[in-house]
């Protein structure tokens, strides 16, 4: 018999102890309070349902708008109550799932572990897994595995199991399961062994596991989350054909290289994962390395130079170098990463050919009041008054139409883009 088959035999099958009054309450479940940031608890509760899960379940978490990312993350993490006719289990699952999508698997694991474990079911499961492995944090779901054995019966459920049985003192009868599931038809080797080099850390450590990719041909995010946690690194073939999804992933995990987490950093930017302060965290975290990083050294100290060099020419001039690095030409990312440097960049009607770039990257970071600042020096119909009269926080006349007009006469992007944008 196996471990958990002769828990249960014996009548040692784990249970649910929390004391009534230290439970956690169904009726608000979140993690940001209107204090915090979040949106008041009530802010759904009286929204149609259907129209509520219609857009919980059809986001596939790739928004265009970097701040409406932010924007509806800061939504899913609120302590709300649920519509009325929604379970509060269900509208929680329905929130992880998302921001598992949308890339948020930290603050999904946060809203997961505001749910008490016996309160859990297949939908909310199934999310706590794939928060916990976006993380990295492989065995933090055992708790609810081990608890809820009968929930699910698939070959996951049952691998990841038997890793938590090894983290729970099972580690042989553990090892010989998963050694039974290897060259089965039904289970991919790699997934098996992966689960194996994990669950022996458990042990003594004397078993050696060897990880073989040569017949992999798709890297999933559970074949990447065992990666992360094992400190592997998989083929660069099969994470670059995977997406932006293991991207975001991999710019905010400890447990990644460097050269990874800066290489996935720029679309962590864009998307709005990861924030401008952060990213210069990382940056001065290669400045001061004792080994340069190929490729990113030259960009921290660009950066470095944009926030402290003697005069601002050299500033600018930094930042411009950041700007025009970017691969493609999308320097979106670069300019959130220059946000808080442009911000401390003197306002002077010398520099108000680089308003536009040094104001729309404040705007990246939500720095509208620090942007505002150039509105005494910017022509009136220019692209950076364009952007200052839209991120304007508080307008006491109207925008006059002769500006629209000069701005739509000198607009040379692609069809009129940016005058249509300005107008609409």
């Amino acid at each position: 018999m196996s471990a958990d088959e002769l828990d249960e035999f014996l009548g040692l099958k784990p249970t649910y102890d929390v004391p009534p009054t230290a439970r956690r309450s169904l009726d608000r479940i979140g993690v940001l309070s209107p204090t915090e940031g979040g949106f008041a608890s009530g802010a759904l509760a009286n929204q149609p349902s259907r129209l509520v899960q219609a857009t919980l379940n059809g986001n596939e978490g790739q928004l265009i708008s970097r701040w409406g990312h932010i924007m509806l993350r800061r939504t899913l993490a609120s302590r709300l109550t649920p519509p009325s006719d929604i379970g509060a289990i269900q509208f929680a699952a329905q929130r992880a799932n998302l921001l598992n999508r949308m890339g948020e698997h930290a603050t999904a694991r946060a809203l997961v572990q505001d749910v008490d474990t016996a309160n859990y079911n297949v939908p909310l499961v199934n999310a706590a897994i794939g928060a916990y492995l976006g993380t990295g944090d492989i065995v933090g779901v055992c708790p609810a595995v081990r608890l809820k054995r009968d929930l699910r019966e698939d070959n996951s459920w049952d691998i990841i199991s038997q890793v938590c049985a090894a983290y729970d003192g099972q580690e042989r009868a553990a090892m010989r399961q998963l050694d039974r599931m290897i060259n089965r038809d039904d289970v991919p080797d790699i997934d098996v062994l992966l689960a194996q080099r994990y669950g022996g850390a458990a042990g003594d450590g004397r078993r050696a596991v060897n990880i073989e990719w040569d017949d992999v041909d798709e890297l999933t995010p559970w074949r990447h989350s065992f990666a992360m946690a094992l400190g592997i690194d998989p083929p660069a073939g099969l994470l670059e054909e995977a997406g932006t999804k293991f991207h975001l992933r991999e710019a905010v995990s400890p447990a990644v290289p460097i050269e990874r987490r800066l290489g996935a950093s720029d679309t962590a930017l864009r998307t709005g994962v990861l924030s401008s302060s952060a990213a210069v965290d990382l940056y001065s975290y290669v400045y001061d390395m004792d080994e340069p990083v190929d490729g990113y050294i030259d960009t921290s100290r660009l950066l470095r130079a944009a926030y402290v060099a003697g005069a601002p020419s050299q500033r600018l001039e930094a930042m411009r170098a950041i700007w025009g690095a970017s691969e493609e030409g999308d320097n979106y990312g670069s300019l959130v990463l220059t946000a808080y440097a442009a911000a401390r960049f003197p306002v002077d009607a010398e520099y108000a050919e680089d308003a536009p770039a040094l104001i729309a990257s404040m705007l990246t970071a939500g720095l509208d009041r620090n942007a505002m600042r150039w509105a005494a020096v910017v022509p009136e119909g220019t692209e950076a008054w364009g952007l200052l009269a839209l991120a304007q926080p508080n307008r006491t006349q109207a925008v006059s139409s002769d500006a629209v007009s000069d701005f739509i006469g000198s607009d040379d992007s692609e069809e009129s883009r940016k005058s249509k944008f300005l107008v609409a």
